[in-house]
């Protein structure tokens, strides 16, 4: 992102308080922000039971994940309602984890499993490790350069604020102020060049605290240790229905992005399984009911591309 765009896209946003809840109340329990292991009660995934295997994708399966019988994912697990912990602290959830487990069910393999991993881990571990990478990626031409990527959703960014903004924050105005980023996400790099912008102008730099897991800034922000926190947008929605509205949307959704599978530049059969497997999703609306089980349906895409922003 060029920095001259970035506070005309602030400007864009609306000062006023909004509150979007990406959560569906029938499949997600509200309860406090608390720590990764503890940051929801109870949370039903989807069921893929009803998702069928397709033979011509099974069959694109390279042989020794076909051996192994499992699609190895690596996962951050601390980014609701994405990818994080169930209550007992040990069970990754989230519709990320129910995407690998039906991608397995579509490509012939018994299961689909999701490891938690540090976020910047999880791309250099790709082809050893882990199969893919289902983490929120957001596609970038400087991503692209180091594994392939398949898009399969389109998120936002969005600032998320203590409930009735008490450090009045300005998302048209952020320098001088403390932002909570999770570490090696697009929303970092966003806010480390909002910071480089506001110096050029002769302002106070943003002071840009990384966390590895998103939930544990929830907890910074409702004490008051931090401003404001950027985030994708159904990450802000969710932490705000999960705290029962004590961190709260602040502004417009701003900057959406397609997020991406990746996947080793040298597996090119797992990358075309895996392509074939997502369109199969998308195509047959599993995709958005999975979506739809975390209230963030309105993310999916409906074309699997290998690679956009270079094709």
């Amino acid at each position: 992102m060029h920095t001259t765009k970035i506070f005309a896209a602030l400007t864009a946003a609306t000062a006023a308080i909004t509150l979007t809840a990406c959560t569906d109340p029938a499949t997600n329990t509200t309860n406090s922000a608390q720590s990764h292991s503890t940051d929801s009660t109870s949370t039903s995934s989807y069921d893929i039971s009803s998702i069928p295997t397709v033979d011509e994708i099974a069959a694109m399966v390279p042989e020794d994940i076909k051996k192994r019988d499992t699609l190895r994912n690596g996962a951050s697990t601390g980014y609701a309602p994405a990818e994080y912990m169930a209550s007992d602290g040990q069970t990754p959830i989230g519709y990320d984890v129910d995407i690998n487990k039906a991608l397995a069910k579509v490509m012939g393999l018994k299961e689909g499993t999701t490891k938690h991993s540090e976020f910047p881990t999880i791309i250099p571990a790709l082809g050893t490790k882990f199969d893919v990478g289902i983490s929120s990626f957001t596609i970038t031409p400087e991503r692209e350069q180091q594994v392939n990527m398949v898009s399969y959703l389109n998120v936002g960014s969005a600032w998320g604020v203590a409930q009735g903004n008490p450090k009045n924050f300005d998302t048209s105005n952020p320098c001088g102020t403390t932002i909570a980023v999770q570490t090696g996400t697009a929303q970092e790099t966003y806010a480390e060049e909002l910071s480089t912008q506001c110096v050029a102008d002769g302002k106070e730099k943003i002071s840009v605290m990384p966390h590895e897991l998103q939930t544990d800034i929830a907890t910074k922000i409702i004490s008051g240790q931090y401003d404001a926190t950027l985030a994708d947008s159904t990450v802000i929605g969710y932490t705000s229905a999960q705290s029962e509205g004590k961190i709260v949307q602040l502004g417009e959704t701003f900057e959406s992005a397609p997020q991406g599978v990746a996947i080793n530049k040298d597996d090119e059969e797992l990358t075309q399984a895996i392509q074939a497997a997502m369109q199969y999703l998308m195509d047959n609306g599993y995709l958005a009911d999975i979506l739809a089980s975390y209230g963030a349906q309105d993310a999916a895409l409906t074309t699997a591309e290998l690679n956009p922003t270079v094709n």
